[in-house]
C-alpha cells in the first residue's frame, strides 16, 4: 500500500480556518475507515477526527463544534475542515485508516500563531 499524501496545512492567526486534503490508493478508506491524526514534537499521535463507513463520525472532545470530517470513498480522499482554530491546534496532521492503517505520510503542517 502506498502512504497518504495530505496537503493543505499552513500558517493562520486563532479564529482562522483551514481546510486539509488526503488521498490513499485503492479502496483502503472505504474499507479502514478515514481517519485525522495529528501529533507534536514530544507527545504521541492522536485520532483528531475519524469517519466510518456507515458515515459516523466521532471526534476529539477539544476540536468537537470546530473541526469536520468528510469523505468520497470514490476518490479515495478525506477532508478536515477545521474552523476557529487555536494556538492548541498546532501539529502536524496525517491522516490514515481507522480500523487498519498503513505507512504514515509525511503530513502536512499547521500552525496557529497570535
Amino acid at each position: 500500500q502506498v502512504q497518504p499524501v495530505e496537503s493543505g496545512g499552513g500558517l493562520v492567526q486563532p479564529g482562522g480556518s483551514l481546510r486539509l486534503s488526503c488521498i490513499a490508493s485503492g479502496r483502503f478508506f472505504a474499507i479502514n475507515g478515514m481517519g485525522w491524526y495529528r501529533q507534536v514534537p514530544g507527545k504521541q499521535r492522536e485520532l483528531v477526527a475519524a469517519l466510518y463507513s456507515d458515515r459516523r463520525t466521532t471526534y476529539l472532545d477539544s476540536v468537537k463544534g470546530r473541526f469536520t470530517i468528510s469523505g468520497d470513498n470514490a476518490k479515495s480522499t478525506v477532508y478536515l475542515q477545521m474552523n476557529s482554530l487555536i494556538p492548541e491546534d498546532t501539529a502536524v496532521y496525517y491522516c490514515n485508516g481507522v480500523l487498519g492503517r498503513i505507512a504514515w505520510g509525511q503530513g502536512t503542517q499547521v500552525t496557529v500563531y497570535s
